[in-house]
């Protein structure tokens, strides 16, 4: 029977006489559509005739606009192509080859673009290349984006086109050459075959010319001993992937020691293979990633670094040369280091960093007696060419008034040298001074003209980056300026007309037979000649004897070295690399100087953690040879040798940066003669510096089960269940694995592809590649120092720096477990918050786990974030409110939240906050706005472009074809990321290894990363 019951709605109807009840009845809109705004008057709209189409195509044109303007989204105009070029498929990413090299990094490389935009730096990984693009190398793609480019060239300050200046410097050289005037030509090393060849026509039609060469932060004593040695100016190469033993004395050579570019084939024989890995000893004065991968680190300060130098050097080639004692708490470890390096032999090899021509010939020496294949001094590396002598030469005669015209280009002198204000003197007794400059930085503006140059991915050239291996730079896009290279001009005013495309390729192709130009082009390098073994010509035991009565420096020894993201500071403008965290200190946008916790506690330096997780510290005045570093912030840094102190060049820059980037302080100005140790004494002053530290952010529990590791005898001898200890839990009465248990049912993950990325942590180095890579892939924001400190990075890959609190983590292991009871346990935990003197190490890149039981899934209200067939984690940015429940759920700590909308902020002054700093943008990744959570979805972006290239290929996906940003980014093979489900794929091998394991195992979320447990031969 039907229902005769009534429902009301609202109280209102139940008035019968409402006149708003009978007018909602009647109509659907009750206010009036606002169509004036589209249409124009609505008087003169109603008197006019109109079909019944044009009706309709009012009200939809009206409606539509309605809905555009709710939406508030930004107009984008595009322009499609008129011809379209045939090597541009519109949405398909296009890849060259070229190489870096700007005076301090060299490597080949392979550069992304997209629609002629490059976006990103990828490895070169074809056999034989010089690969291993290093953070700052990732990162040089934003740095042609840079809005404060010299975007012109500049005469006096006003701009000038390159007819002006052609014309000075034409004048300023025929006046020098009619009276004899002296043509000075000042460049970085630039390792070019072709340069060096226009440089020499240059000179000879400019007979009073010369070349100098100046590196900012100089090799010049490693150059000097090689030269003396062998006769040509340069550095030995190296090989560690032939070293069972390795011992270091003063070289980061996992950082820019002699150009770097040693990670992959050092971590080659760091994974444990049948048993056996390499040895290495390091001894260092500041912390360094060399020094924190070693098995064996040895904190002295460089005068006992030169003494250690001399007892190998005596045990090694049987010499009797005295020098002072080392420390004798490190006396036999020293003595150790002697032994193993005669036991390998030919396996042995010994490397320096150590600023004296004597300490480095005592390196051939050793090397030459080991016979050892790691040493390769026939193959000359080119990348450190600079003449600290011949620098210093200059600038007296500039101050003498012996130099008509200057000619400059890749050196910033008024910045990077230390007596900047003689040479800014000796500059204006210079008839004419060009600097040739991507920006114009402190040299550019004080110079007569400022040229225009352009980045090295809107160049030709080539580069020789060590002997018989030939490079090419090509051009990845059209120049974005009104620039041009110094080869260019030089050739122009030596009176020939040749562009310098056709003279570069003339070059290649006397250097490379076997090559067309075009496969030459294509592949980037190619590997010319052969190389002869040669032997070392020199007074060994004089350099010992010198070495050995060397005075050490008065007062604190202030050792200078390079970060692994700033470098020499050519790229302080570049915001991926301020906003990089130090591997060491885990510190961003700054440098400071490190002192040890001794001296710490005698000069009265403190660092204190604040509420906010932020790290503060004291301000301190460091004095060298009469010169004041002031306001410089002091930072604990445990294993610092006791009696030095370290300080990073690169940062304290002012011209042509962006205020933001205005940080830290000009180590430069204390780095005299070129020599890398200075005796200095430092005086703390008053204030409380801030600093923007990550190391308390994001913690993990339980770091027994995050960060395994063991001894190599222990791996050989015993069974994996004694060193990877598998969590266990209670089921059913019983102890299980926890892998065993799951709490939810399971699809079938046999099916399709499954992504897993395996991380070693034996090859990762902590170099932090792999995470500018990711933020260039993903259009990660850059959040700035303030909200740094705030705990808001945006990194979707971090990297993990562990120090252990006794001498090494089996020590901490043992500290806990002899513990008993709630006060003990309690103390105990309170003592393991402070590092040791000299701690142990281990870096451990962390990201999402992809878990295939996501706690992160089951708590988020809007079903924003969920599990993919192919094992990913997904984010439907466009699903998420915001909650952050997911990231409270996370166990690992790897969500992060928009706080802000980062892109086009003024508040965010960055490159997504104007029109040429989004160019790197990667179009295959949304750029998020604010209040939604993002994190590392594995790249899927690429993991769907490949699959869609082997479909449209009519092919199966190759084992091994797939891969992330950050997979593809690590030069050392620490991660590899591919599909478990296939069998022949090396990431299914991986998950097989006895040394594999998951973050928190034991909390059952059963994550698509692992690790592999670190192996210490010690």
């Amino acid at each position: 029977m039907a229902s005769n019951k009534k429902y009301w709605k609202s109280v209102e109807e139940l008035n019968e006489n409402s006149s708003i009840v009978e007018s909602l009845r009647n109509n659907e809109f009750v206010e009036e559509i606002p169509t004036d705004e589209f249409l124009g008057d609505q008087n003169k709209l109603s008197s006019s005739s109109t079909t019944r189409r044009d009706f309709l195509k009012y009200v939809g044109f009206s409606t539509a606009a309605a809905t555009l303007a709710a939406c508030e989204g930004p107009v984008v105009k595009s322009i499609p192509y008129v011809v379209q070029p045939e090597e541009i498929i519109p949405g398909i990413a296009d890849y060259y080859a070229t190489t870096i090299a700007d005076g301090f990094d060299f490597v080949n490389v392979l550069i992304k673009t997209r629609e002629g935009r490059p976006i990103k730096v990828d490895n070169n990984r074809l056999a034989n290349a010089y690969s291993g693009a290093n953070a700052r190398v990732n990162a040089s793609v934003l740095s042609m984006y840079d809005s404060l480019r010299l975007k012109q060239s500049k005469i006096q300050g006003k701009e000038a086109s390159w007819d002006e200046v052609d014309a000075k410097v034409r004048a300023s050289l025929q006046d020098a050459k009619s009276n004899g005037g002296n043509i000075v030509l000042l460049t970085n090393t630039m390792a070019s075959p072709s340069a060096d060849k226009i440089i020499a026509e240059f000179i000879a039609a400019n007979p009073t010319a010369k070349h100098v060469v100046y590196d900012a932060v100089s090799s010049s004593a490693a150059a000097d001993a090689y030269e003396k040695a062998y006769g040509v100016r340069g550095l030995a190469d190296y090989e560690f992937a032939n070293a069972d033993v390795i011992v270091s004395i003063g070289a980061d050579f996992l950082g820019d020691w002699q150009g770097g570019g040693y990670d992959s084939a050092y971590a080659q024989k760091r994974i444990p293979k049948n048993g056996k890995m390499s040895k290495h000893f390091q001894m260092e004065a500041n912390m360094s990633l060399s020094g924190a991968n070693a098995d064996v680190r040895i904190p002295l300060t460089v005068a006992q670094q030169k003494a250690a130098l001399v007892k190998v050097y005596n045990k090694v080639v049987g010499a009797n040369v005295s020098a002072p004692a080392v420390d004798a708490k490190y006396a036999d470890v020293v003595n150790k280091a002697a032994d193993q390096l005669i036991s390998a032999g030919s396996k042995g090899v010994l490397v320096s960093g150590i600023d004296d021509v004597n300490a480095q010939l005592l390196v051939f020496a050793i090397n030459e007696k080991l016979q050892s294949e790691a040493f390769l001094p026939e193959q000359t590396k080119y990348v450190r060419k600079g003449n600290a002598t011949e620098v210093g030469q200059l600038v007296k005669d500039m101050n003498a008034g012996k130099v008509h015209t200057l000619i400059m280009s890749g050196v910033n002198p008024v910045y990077t040298l230390a007596d900047s204000a003689a040479f800014v003197e000796g500059l204006k007794k210079v008839k004419t001074s060009v600097a040739f400059s991507m920006k114009e930085d402190e040299t550019a503006l004080v110079a007569t003209i400022a040229a225009a140059a352009p980045h090295y991915l809107e160049s030709w050239g080539d580069v020789m980056i060590k002997k018989g291996h030939y490079s090419v730079t090509q051009p990845t896009i059209r120049p974005l300026f009104k620039t041009r290279q110094l080869q260019d001009s030089l050739l122009l005013w030596s009176g020939n007309n040749t562009a310098y495309y056709e003279y570069v390729k003339a070059v290649g192709k006397s250097y490379v037979t076997d090559k067309t130009w075009n496969q030459l082009v294509h592949d980037g390098f190619a590997v010319v000649g052969t190389n002869s073994k040669v032997s070392a010509s020199a007074d060994f035991s004089a350099a010992a004897s010198t070495l050995g009565a060397a005075k050490a420096a008065t007062g604190l020894e202030l050792v200078f070295y390079t970060k692994t993201g700033m470098g020499d500071g050519q790229q302080a403008n570049n915001p991926w690399l301020q906003e990089f965290p130090d591997p060491i200190t885990r510190v961003s946008w700054d440098n400071y100087v490190t002192v040890s916790q001794a001296d710490a506690d005698s000069l009265g330096i403190k660092n204190y953690h604040v509420a906010n997780g932020g790290l503060d510290g004291s301000y301190v005045t460091i004095e060298a040879n009469g010169v004041k570093l002031e306001k410089v912030p002091a930072l604990i840094q445990p294993g610092q040798a006791k009696g030095t102190i370290g300080l990073a060049f690169g940062y304290g820059r002012k011209a042509a940066l962006k205020e933001e980037m205005q940080v830290g302080v000009n180590a430069y100005s204390l780095y005299k003669d070129f020599n890398g140790v200075q005796g200095a004494s430092i005086t703390v002053e008053g204030g409380t510096h801030e600093f923007a530290c990550v190391q308390l952010q994001n913690t993990l529990m339980s770091r027994g089960d995050i960060l395994k590791d063991t001894t190599l005898a222990t791996f050989v001898k015993e069974e994996a269940e004694t060193w990877n200890i598998k969590p266990v839990v209670s089921y059913d009465h019983a102890e299980v694995k926890a892998s065993t248990i799951d709490i939810w049912e399971s699809f079938d993950r046999t099916v399709g592809h499954h992504f897993n990325l395996s991380i070693d942590l034996n090859a990762c180095t902590g170099c932090g590649a792999c995470v500018i890579s990711c933020h260039a892939e993903n259009n990660v924001p850059v959040v700035g120092k303030s909200e740094i400190r705030r705990s808001r990075d945006m990194h979707w890959l971090r990297i993990d720096r562990y120090y252990s609190s006794e001498d090494t983590f089996a020590g901490d292991v043992k500290k806990k477990e002899d513990a008993h009871g709630f006060g003990e346990y309690r103390e105990v935990f309170q003592e393991l918050e402070h590092p040791a003197e000299n701690p142990q190490v281990a870096f451990q890149p962390v990201m999402c786990q992809h878990c295939n039981h996501a706690p992160c899934e089951t708590v988020c209200p809007v079903a924003a974030t969920s599990h993919g067939r192919q094992g990913q984690n997904h984010m439907a940015y466009n699903r998420c409110v915001g909650t952050r429940y997911c990231a409270n759920n996370c166990p690992y700590k790897v969500r992060r939240f928009n706080w802000f909308l980062y892109s086009q902020n003024s508040e965010f002054d960055y490159h997504m906050n104007d029109d040429l700093g989004r160019m790197v943008l990667n179009p295959d990744v949304v750029v998020r706005s604010r209040g939604v959570m993002e994190k590392c979805s594995l790249c899927i972006q690429m993991t769907q472009a490949t699959i869609l290239k082997a479909k449209n290929e009519g092919r199966a996906v190759r084992p091994n074809e797939f891969e992330t940003a950050c997979s593809a980014a690590c030069s050392s093979g620490a991660m590899v990321f591919g599909d478990v489900n296939d069998k022949e794929s090396e990431i299914t091998k991986l998950a097989e290894s006895d040394r594999s394991y998951h973050l928190l195992e034991h909390i059952g979320t059963k994550p698509n990363v692992f690790y592999h447990v670190k192996v210490r031969n010690i």
